[in-house]
């Protein structure tokens, strides 16, 4: 079984750790929980015949007060990037996050996730942000944690893009 390392990166509370509970456990919850450091999760997933196990390492927010420790993505395959479409200024997070890992790891496998899609009638993010994201080469996926929408999708095209880089 081939073992890989992912970090779900944004800013606080744009959905991540929801994210990683509909991924693994396939629930959702209002409560807003703050993560700590870092928590771990993993499940296995079939990509072309082959079982990966997708270690998820799901990093506390970036804000203000507080940055994500680079030291964390360490051996990490590959990365989910969280911005939230209801907070136009998690994107300006996001790119930040994005350029401060490449420096930190080197270029890996990533996807760009705009989360809470079930709210896109109070969405602060509009097409023309998206295509600035996507004229860059980025891989974008809208999700949302609540209704499940793009979410395992989200995943095994990360695992799929990191099994073409063994």
């Amino acid at each position: 079984m081939i073992q890989k390392k992912i970090c779900l990166l944004g800013a606080f509370a744009v959905g991540k750790t929801s994210l990683v509970a509909r991924f693994v456990k396939s629930i959702y919850s209002d409560k807003y929980l703050t993560t700590v450091g870092v928590k771990v999760d993993k499940k296995v997933v079939n990509i072309d015949d082959n079982e990966i196990s997708m270690i998820v390492w799901d990093l506390a927010g970036e804000d203000e007060f507080q940055s994500v420790q680079m030291s964390y993505l360490r051996g990490s395959s590959g990365f989910l990037l969280v911005a939230d479409g209801t907070r136009r200024n998690t994107l300006e997070t996001a790119r930040i996050l994005h350029q401060r890992t490449i420096d930190s790891v080197g270029s890996i496998p990533f996807i760009f996730l705009i989360n809470k899609a079930d709210l896109a009638d109070e969405w602060e993010v509009d097409d023309g942000a998206i295509s600035e994201f996507e004229n860059s080469g980025w891989s974008i996926i809208k999700t949302s944690a609540r209704t499940g929408m793009g979410v395992e999708e989200a995943f095994l095209q990360l695992a799929r893009q990191m099994s073409l880089k063994q």
